[in-house]
């Protein structure tokens, strides 16, 4: 009598009602059950899933939640450990491979249980059950809800393979909070892929789900371990777990806490995953784990530098054009820092970071040899006149030196011959796009740094040297083949600044080895650099502040240079730099032709002499000397071209200065009346013209 007076009050609650009739009703009429199967519409079978950006193996990168803020990372069978399914089949559903959605012997054991003790002990649904509830989200504790369970149950059984209802499962389980499916919760409590789980992981993945807000291990840890233990313990008496390694589950400590979602590449990943038309599974050939020990390296140097201090890192193959790393910040969540901003992408002044394209057209247009004498002295050049960084001035050195040091004047002597539109030509090959200050014509400044260009930029520069000379298309995208721009430089060029810059002088006495690097400081030291390669990846460093704010003392040998060369230790051995090309001029300076053996040397031999372009000869000039008291603050600018420095200027057949480069005097005379003004250049070519001062 006892069951039956437990059954009438069963009757009496809803919830046990419901599994009453249903187990009543899938142990009565087959032929009525299969009609209703038949007609059961089945809710939405896809779920939206979270967008995953990945690296160039697979490796996940960054996943962004859905819409509605749930995390929830699709993943493939063959990415969970097959443990899980082991102890999740033994824990949930033992029949779950015989039985056709609903496991009749489950329900009538269900029904027993619950009218013996007039309340639910287990509910007898399956696996297959269980994606129903999900995917629907009816409930199923009343009478009606039980039965559509039981329908749409067998329905989906129709419809789908056991291995497609587990792959639901997997997507659709709940973990607490916003942490849908399985892989979403081995990230979030585990920090890891559920590819490898260990026992005791695989049984809190398990035993989750069946109360997922009550089980959350970063709310409540106790109940969650509990459960875990619970999985096990029944596990280990259902032989799918050894005893030894049950114990060993059991004893292992449970996550009390989440942890976040992976954020690698997050500039990159987040660009790649806004597009309109961007899949799924989105592809970058970002290498996950030296993007890792990358950033890393950026958040550590920018600690030690200071609390607004950013450093950006462009790491890649410049063989491919694959992008390796993209650092856009240390941090991308430090506000203080501006982590939010990608400054591989920021356009700021390259300080002295183009001079080996400077040099390396004036290599190829015969102008300079590395060997070649050039001067480091006080010069002006039409009105700009350029400064050593340290103050200092070497005099007489090689090309080679001048590029090493650094040097300022050499750099714009070049330049001055090269012609800035040739060099941003040049730039432009390799679709590089450098931002003027204005319309008006570029000048000299920017050669030292007097426009604006990117961390990407510079690395496309410096990858076109470590290529010969070719540039090649940066690309985040790994399907994408490398896209050839155009040539740069001559491969003799070329040559000539890789053996230059892999002899430059390395920060703290570091070792360099096969590795060529320049560094560059912007005006002000809001801006520290260096690129480097070897002879197969190129990587660029820029530290400073973004909001441009000048950091006292930072400069690209100091701040830049010794982040370089530890990214290229942590990228691996260094590739040898490519041997020289055939027909090299290999000579000391004084065994070179005469006219390379000194650089900036103005016109060659055979180019018109010098001519006073300012004042002209028989000009009558108002220097107001006749109505002024103090008549040396009225001076005269003359200016000269043509002609081969070093110029001797002569006034009145007296010396008054000689000039190395510079094309303009200042003369300040002592009175009005004629002045016979006479230049004599370097050759022995003189200029002259009469005057008149009043």
């Amino acid at each position: 009598m006892r069951p039956l007076r437990a059954a009438a009050r069963a009757l009496k609650r809803p919830a046990l009602a419901g599994t009453l009739l249903a187990c009543a009703l899938a142990l009565a009429a087959p032929a009525g059950l299969r009609l209703a199967v038949a007609v059961t519409e089945l809710p939405p079978l896809e779920l939206a899933t979270s967008r995953l950006v990945e690296d160039r193996q697979g490796r996940l990168l960054r996943p962004f939640p859905v819409e509605d803020g749930i995390w929830r990372l699709k993943a493939e069978r063959g990415e969970v450990d097959p443990l899980f399914f082991k102890l999740l089949v033994a824990y949930e559903d033992k029949r779950f491979h015989a039985h056709r959605g609903v496991d009749v012997a489950a329900l009538a054991r269900a029904a027993w249980q619950a009218m013996w003790s007039a309340r639910i002990v287990s509910g007898g649904s399956t696996l297959t059950m269980q994606v129903t509830r999900l995917l629907s989200g009816e409930d199923t504790r009343t009478p009606f809800g039980k039965l559509r369970q039981i329908l749409m149950a067998r329905a989906l059984e129709e419809r789908l393979s056991k291995d497609e209802i587990l792959d639901l499962y997997l997507l659709a389980a709940p973990y607490g909070g916003n942490i849908e499916g399985v892989r979403a919760a081995s990230l979030a409590y585990f920090g890891k892929e559920p590819r490898r789980l260990t026992p005791a992981e695989a049984a809190l993945l398990v035993a989750i789900p069946q109360s997922p807000e009550a089980r959350r291990p970063d709310r409540f840890a106790k109940r969650a371990r509990q459960a875990r233990d619970r999985v096990i313990a029944l596990a280990a008496r259902a032989a799918s777990l050894p005893i030894d390694i049950a114990k060993e589950a059991i004893a292992s400590p449970a996550p009390s806490s989440r942890k976040p979602f992976p954020m690698l590449a997050a500039h990159a990943a987040a660009k790649a995953a806004s597009a309109p038309d961007a899949p799924q599974r989105i592809r970058l050939s970002v290498d996950a784990p030296l993007q890792g020990r990358l950033e890393a390296l950026a958040k550590s140097h920018a600690e030690a530098l200071g609390p607004r201090i950013g450093v950006a890192i462009l790491a890649a193959d410049h063989r491919s054009g694959d992008i390796l790393a993209h650092v856009g910040a240390p941090d991308p969540l430090h506000f203080a820092r501006a982590g939010f901003l990608d400054m591989t992408e920021a356009e700021r002044s390259p300080g002295s970071s183009l001079k080996p394209l400077i040099y390396g057209l004036s290599f190829e247009l015969g102008l300079a040899h590395p060997e070649s004498l050039i001067e480091d002295r006080p010069s002006a050049y039409a009105g700009y006149t350029p400064s050593s960084f340290d103050g200092e001035y070497r005099g007489t050195v090689t090309v080679r030196e001048a590029l090493q040091l650094s040097l300022n004047v050499p750099a714009v002597t070049l330049l001055e011959e090269v012609g800035p539109a040739r060099l941003l030509a040049r730039m432009r090959r390799a679709a590089v796009r450098p931002a003027l200050a204005d319309a008006s014509p570029p000048g000299l400044a920017i050669g030292l740094g007097g426009l604006g260009v990117s961390l990407k930029d510079l690395v496309t520069l410096a990858a076109a040297i470590a290529r010969g000379g070719e540039a090649v298309a940066l690309s985040l995208d790994p399907a994408a083949p490398g896209k050839t721009l155009g040539r740069v430089l001559s491969p003799a060029a070329a040559w000539y600044l890789a053996d230059i810059l892999s002899g430059a002088p390395t920060p703290f006495g570091a070792k360099a080895d096969d590795i060529a690097f320049k560094t560059g400081t912007s005006y002000g030291y809001r801006d520290a650099w260096a690129v480097g390669f070897d002879g197969r990846h190129t990587i660029g460093i820029w530290v400073g502040r973004p909001d441009a704010t000048p950091v006292p003392g930072l400069t690209g040998i100091e701040a830049a240079a010794p982040i370089l060369l530890e990214a290229f230790a942590r990228i691996g051995p260094t590739t040898r730099l490519p041997p020289p090309p055939a027909g090299l001029l290999a000579a000391p300076s004084a065994a070179l032709p005469p006219p390379l053996r000194f650089a900036g040397r103005g016109e060659k031999p055979g180019a018109p002499g010098p001519e006073i372009a300012y004042p002209p000869d028989g000009a009558r000039i108002d220097l107001g000397l006749a109505q002024r008291s103090d008549p040396a603050s009225q001076p005269l600018a003359i200016k000269l071209r043509d002609g081969a420095p070093p110029f001797t200027w002569f006034v009145n057949g007296r010396p008054v200065e000689r000039t190395q480069f510079r094309r303009e005097l200042t003369w300040d005379p002592e009175g009005p009346g004629f002045a016979e003004l006479m230049v004599l250049d370097g050759e022995g070519r003189a200029a002259s013209a009469r005057i008149f001062l009043e």
